[in-house]
């Protein structure tokens, strides 16, 4: 079903039916549309951006997300390793899955090795959230909410959770994240796309050129934990700021790529709090490009390391070896556990608020 806006507004929005969660729940596929050609598709199982269609040089569209045609293998992360969905209650590690808290320490599910990722065994890519459609003056919209109870996973404090997808008449894809707790909690919240520029992910993503406004990163221990430190990225493999090919030196010999087989590292952003450029990312071959603008203080930078071309994808499309780049606007990994590092604490009376914003256009 569409709709149509009405007066000044921009933009369409289309909904259907698609299919049913593990435990028989009603799934969403709800459909954002522009002039220009960008249109995107997300469900309300995990707040997933399941497609997203951008026009090349040549103007011919093409799908630059990975992902799947039908709802049921993102419900096993072994067949969509987090594709295109939303991530909490912390985004990226936390080591051993502990942190203490007002002088509390709390146990969190372990479910990489050690340690604690993504929120835990059932993380907000495994739930459905409820979704509300309109279209305003900035455009289509998709407001997503959720809630999290008190020790879910381990984390303290009920907390309230909505996110805004919006497509800007601009070119732009803005995410806008919330959240609301009722105790003294942590909050990391993101989003996990895979990004492929090629269109329909013909090819991998290494000769994609990324530019990354990072004049530093932090280096990670053998778990990928961060061990604390920032280093320069001058004269290393991570050194992006003027841009280079993801395959220069993904393979380089270097002990950090060696530990996380590739980039899957996270980069301390230029500037302060407020909206700024994060990262951008060209494909040549068929000039499209999107830029990354947050107000989060890191970009986890990760190169499709454990693709291994077992899983198949949208159209048939087998994903092999570093066939997506993800590029995950966050606080920094293990924050809770880094004093030093930006504060990730939420208490009552405050609110979580957090953009991230994908500007997409074609030279």
């Amino acid at each position: 079903m569409k709709e149509q806006p009405q007066g000044s507004v921009v933009g369409t929005i289309g909904k259907q039916p698609w299919g049913k969660t593990p435990d028989g729940q009603d799934i969403t596929l709800y459909e954002l549309s522009i002039p220009g050609g960008l249109q995107t598709s997300i469900m309300n199982y995990g707040g997933v951006l399941v497609r997203l269609m951008t026009p090349d040089r040549q103007g011919v569209p093409g799908d630059i997300v990975l992902g799947h045609c039908r709802p049921e293998p993102y419900f096993d992360r072994r067949s969509s390793p987090f594709f295109g969905a939303l991530i909490g209650r912390y985004a990226n590690r936390i080591a051993e899955g502990r942190f203490s808290l007002n002088g509390r320490l709390y146990q969190l599910t372990q479910n990489d090795g050690p340690n604690a990722l993504h929120g835990g065994e059932r993380g907000f890519d495994q739930r459905l959230w409820e979704g509300r459609a309109f279209v305003g003056p900035a455009g289509p919209s998709l407001v997503l909410t959720s809630f999290s109870p008190d020790g879910e996973e381990g984390y303290p404090g009920n907390l309230t959770v909505r996110v805004t997808y919006t497509l800007r008449p601009t070119g732009a894809l803005h995410i806008d994240y919330e959240a609301t707790t009722d105790a003294p909690t942590i909050v990391n919240l993101t989003n996990h796309t895979y990004w492929n520029l090629t269109g329909n992910a013909s090819r991998d993503i290494l000769d994609h050129e990324l530019t990354v406004q990072a004049d530093h990163f932090t280096p990670v221990d053998a778990t990928l934990i961060p061990t604390g430190e920032q280093l320069a990225v001058s004269g290393t493999p991570f050194d992006f700021r003027k841009g280079q090919r993801i395959g220069a030196q993904v393979d380089a010999d270097d002990q950090q790529l060696r530990l996380a087989g590739g980039y899957d590292h996270n980069f301390v952003l230029r500037g302060g709090p407020g909206l700024k450029v994060a990262a951008r990312l060209y494909d040549p071959s068929s000039g499209r490009q999107v830029e990354v603008s947050t107000t989060e203080p890191g970009l986890q930078v990760y190169s499709g390391n454990f693709l291994d071309g077992s899983l198949t994808g949208k159209g048939g499309q087998r994903y092999g070896h570093r066939w997506g780049v993800c590029l995950e606007t966050q606080h920094f990994p293990d924050s809770p556990n880094k004093p030093h590092f930006p504060p990730v604490v939420l208490r009552p009376g405050q609110r979580f608020s957090s953009r991230t914003v994908f500007t997409f256009s074609t030279r």
